[in-house]
């Protein structure tokens, strides 16, 4: 099953790939990316025969996060709360879906492309990936990619990392949590079947209940961080220093900022 952005494939019985399938704009989540993954994931999870889903991505990147060009050409508050409330909705469709989630991470992932790595529930990494919640660059401190990043790297690397904008490597976002396993190029796909084989024997009503139990109790009030996030997001989005980094983006120049 295919469309415009996504590709839908069944490696094997009870698994679901999910591809972003947009390489020219390195699998960016914009508005219609958004929307068709809320609805794979809604479906996805109706599927009794499901026991994993992998999200992978076509191309160079993984995912580049939101497309700056087409968030710099609707400079509105309106428009923002919706995009990233659309966003959140996404992460949460993850969140509750009610098997694990394997990010299969070929390239970069900025950004809320990280965001969507730090939200599945395991993450499989190329050694040539590279991670980054580069949103600060633009000014815009990347307030909804923080919600997954602080809960599972360390609060001051998490700090560093949004602070800064900068990469890291593959290996360093497996120190510090946010990946399961680097493994070499070539070895991406059986770094997932060696997951996939541990998981898809298991019954999926271990494992949805399982997953609901771990993160009910260990993330308390997830709802209402998304909610405060993604309206810090669209917040920041107004501010002249966040448009003025959008501009330079689509204009591939520096920022101005006073």
């Amino acid at each position: 099953m295919s469309d415009d952005l996504l590709h839908l494939s069944q490696p094997r019985a009870g698994v679901v790939q999910v591809t972003l399938n947009d390489p020219a704009r390195f699998n960016a989540l914009g508005g219609d990316m958004l929307e068709q993954l809320i609805a794979t994931f809604k479906t996805l999870a109706a599927d009794e025969s499901l026991r994993a889903v992998v999200l992978a991505g076509n191309g160079k990147a993984f995912c580049a996060g939101h497309n700056l060009k087409e968030m710099a050409a609707h400079p509105d508050m309106q428009w923002y709360q919706a995009l990233f409330a659309q966003c959140s909705r996404l992460m949460l469709a993850i969140h509750h879906l009610p098997v694990p989630v394997i990010a299969k991470v070929q390239g970069i992932a900025t950004a809320a492309g990280c965001q969507l790595v730090a939200q599945c529930d395991l993450a499989v990494a190329s050694q040539e990936a590279r991670f980054a919640v580069s949103g600060i660059q633009y000014g815009l401190f990347c307030s909804t990619p923080s919600v997954p990043l602080v809960r599972n790297v360390p609060l001051k690397k998490a700090m560093e990392m949004l602070v800064t904008g900068a990469f890291i490597s593959a290996q360093e976002a497996l120190q510090a949590g946010l990946l399961n396993r680097v493994v070499p190029a070539d070895e991406l796909e059986q770094g997932v079947d060696a997951l996939l084989d541990a998981i898809v024997s298991k019954p999926r009503i271990s494992l949805a209940r399982g997953k609901e139990l771990l993160y009910a109790q260990k993330n308390m009030g997830i709802e209402a961080a998304y909610q405060l996030a993604a309206q810090t997001m669209a917040i920041n989005m107004m501010d002249d220093a966040a448009q003025e980094g959008a501009q330079a983006f689509v204009q591939k120049r520096a920022p101005h900022w006073s």
